[in-house]
């Protein structure tokens, strides 16, 4: 075993071992309930307490040989309150700590929050990512759901003491 990984370390540098093979059907292994998400897909902000307007696109891939499910955005045109920030980017990568076990997800983004999210599928076509209650401040609540060919997407959030989540930002879309 130890040789293996000593040949793999030689000829496989980390840019090369990241990129992923083409994915088949059989492929998708775990991320059969998440399948719908993968692609490019357009996003227009309609709504939420952020009061923002912006246009762009975002990518779920699977990227680590399958191991992880990752959302990259970007933002091509916004307007929004002074207080709501436009140059906004982030990261989302889905996973699992060891095989058969429930997907989990993490969020970053260059504001420098950190959202750690339990993920659930209530339908073939739908996704939540939930955080957990008893941190402290508030909990948050990201959602998609494809009806059609397009996909809608919701981030909410629950202040402590609260029993509805407000959602902040909505957005939808189709795939491109």
């Amino acid at each position: 075993m130890i040789k293996k990984l000593f040949v793999i370390a030689l000829f496989c540098s980390p840019v090369v071992c990241a990129q992923n093979a083409p994915t088949p059907e059989s492929a998708l292994g775990s991320w059969q309930s998440l399948q719908f998400l993968i692609g490019t897909w357009e996003a227009k902000t309609q709504g939420g307490f952020a009061k923002a307007e912006g246009i762009g696109t975002y990518m779920f891939q699977l990227e680590l040989r399958n191991h992880i499910l990752a959302r990259h955005s970007s933002g091509e045109a916004c307007k929004g309150p002074a207080d709501f920030n436009c140059a906004h980017s982030d990261l989302l990568y889905v996973y699992q700590d060891a095989a058969g076990q429930p997907h989990k997800a993490i969020y970053f983004d260059n504001e420098g929050h950190v959202i750690h999210y339990q993920v659930s599928t209530p339908t073939a076509s739908s996704v939540i990512f939930l955080s957990d209650p008893s941190r402290p401040g508030p909990q948050f609540r990201l959602s998609y759901a494809l009806n059609g060919s397009i996909l809608s997407g919701k981030f909410q959030m629950r202040m402590p003491g609260q029993t509805e989540f407000t959602s902040y930002l909505e957005w939808s879309g189709a795939k491109k």
